[in-house]
């Protein structure tokens, strides 16, 4: 018998570490509905037991608003429980303001410090 046979697997609880995927720099269309669909197929591997955010920093914020090309496959991780936070200090020099993000995104007032916090959290950080 393995380790886990036998035993019942708890489930991750709301404060347990989760994934936190990374998307900075001056990203297009296709390279951020990438990281998007990683993230979808992270949330496939890891089921629902885990919390899993996309961190958006520098230009690719203009790709967040409710017009945006890849509003499709924002809707669509979302619609999977994957949380989208945008760096809040981006937005000005994108000539945006919070409430031009599409429905659902968050910000997060600066992304190193957000990204240290989840690290410091045992989240799992990854930079597609």
């Amino acid at each position: 018998m393995t380790a886990n046979e036998g035993s019942a697997m708890s489930s991750p609880g709301p404060n347990d570490p989760g994934l936190l995927l990374h998307a900075a720099g001056p990203l297009d269309a296709e390279p951020l509905a990438g990281v998007l669909r990683s993230s979808a197929n992270a949330r496939a591997a890891l089921k629902h037991g885990r919390a899993i955010e996309v961190v958006v920093q520098g230009a690719g914020v203009r790709l967040l608003t409710g017009d945006s090309p890849i509003n499709e496959a924002i809707t669509n991780v979302q619609q999977l429980g994957v949380e989208i936070l945008a760096r809040a200090t981006s937005l000005p020099s994108a000539g945006l303001e919070a409430a031009d993000l599409a429905v659902g995104i968050g910000t997060v007032p600066a992304a190193v410090a957000h990204l240290a916090e989840r690290q410091w959290q045992g989240w799992a950080y990854v930079r597609p």
